[in-house]
């Protein structure tokens, strides 16, 4: 597949486009956002932070699953409603502690086997569910979940603080399949138990702690070009992606696994030098990780290979989700 039809499956890619309404959002909050002083990020990161005092940070993140992959899998809804928001929090270098639920469906069977998902998914990753809300009477079905975790003030991660000139490592658990019934969603944790999947996230954790890592974000529906220019944006920054270097799982082509929800998959910057200690990380849990790109000055995302280069954004006039914290 050429660069530049890559680049245009990326752009229109729903599972992106559907983030450009954070925009109108994120706006009409703005007058507001300085009345509440304890809170250290809120808009364009994997969760927001908030001073409690003390050594840690309270995380506070929440996710809508994507009403196509309900309709497709309601089991599958339920479990990755559990694991899009425990990535969220290690995202952040955080642990997560607890989640709660708003459901709406008046489907009893739809009912039953999103929360037979959630049930698997807090047996599989070890966060309890604590409370929420039925709507047992709409004529759609919607599931959105929040979460909390904490995170050391020493140990954050952010999206936006990557620095110009940093490397890019993309980290991915290809131990996996696609998921069930969507040809946008990578399976790779149900087959695990839940002391190896719980090892992993808890090692994932602490890669802010022991590396040089610079900013991180968990890749979600979007994609990893997608969910990268999310970080580029709200860094203010741009990039360029060896697409050779990415890793691919061998059953599927780079244009296609570009649009899918790799599971437990994660962007890190870090200074150059050093992008072996984010690498040997991602080793020691089995995950296949790579020096993807460059952190840019100039406001542009580029992939690139041996022979070619194409731009898929130039923040100067594209949108992502329209936020911008530096």
């Amino acid at each position: 597949m050429e660069l530049e039809e890559i680049a245009c499956k990326v752009r229109e890619f729903e599972g992106l486009t559907r983030k450009r309404p954070i925009a109108n959002i994120a706006r009409i909050f703005e007058s507001v956002r300085g009345e509440y002083g304890n809170c250290i990020i809120d808009f364009g990161d994997d969760a927001a932070v908030i001073e409690i005092g003390g050594d840690d940070y309270l995380l506070f993140a929440a996710d809508g699953i994507w009403g196509r992959l309900i309709n497709a899998s309601p089991w599958w809804a339920g479990y990755i409603s559990v694991l899009v928001n425990v990535n969220d929090i290690v995202a952040m270098g955080g642990k997560p502690v607890a989640m709660v639920n708003v459901l709406s469906t008046s489907d009893k069977t739809a009912l039953e086997s999103i929360l037979e998902g959630i049930k698997e998914g807090i047996a599989k990753f070890g966060v309890p569910m604590v409370g929420g809300h039925l709507h047992p009477d709409t004529p759609d079905t919607s599931l959105s979940v929040a979460i909390i975790g904490t995170v050391r003030k020493d140990c954050l991660l952010r999206s936006d603080t990557a620095n110009v000139g940093d490397t890019i490592v993309a980290g991915f658990d290809l131990n996996g399949r696609i998921g069930p019934n969507s040809p946008y969603s990578w399976d790779s944790t149900t087959m695990n138990t839940p002391l190896e999947v719980q090892r992993m996230y808890q090692r994932l954790s602490k890669i802010g702690e022991e590396t040089h890592a610079t900013a991180c974000k968990d890749v979600s529906n979007p994609g990893l070009i997608g969910t990268l220019a999310m970080m580029l944006e709200v860094c203010g920054a741009g990039a360029r992606v060896d697409v050779n270097r990415i890793p691919i799982p061998a059953d599927v082509n780079l244009g296609d696994w570009l649009l899918v929800h790799p599971a437990t998959a994660f962007i890190f910057t870090t200074p150059p030098g050093t992008e072996d200690e984010i690498l040997n990380c991602f080793e020691e849990v089995g995950m296949t990780a790579a020096a993807i790109g460059q952190i840019t000055e100039k406001r542009e995302l580029i992939i690139h290979d041996d022979n070619n280069s194409t731009t898929v954004f130039d923040f100067q006039t594209d949108i992502v989700t329209g936020i911008t914290v530096r």
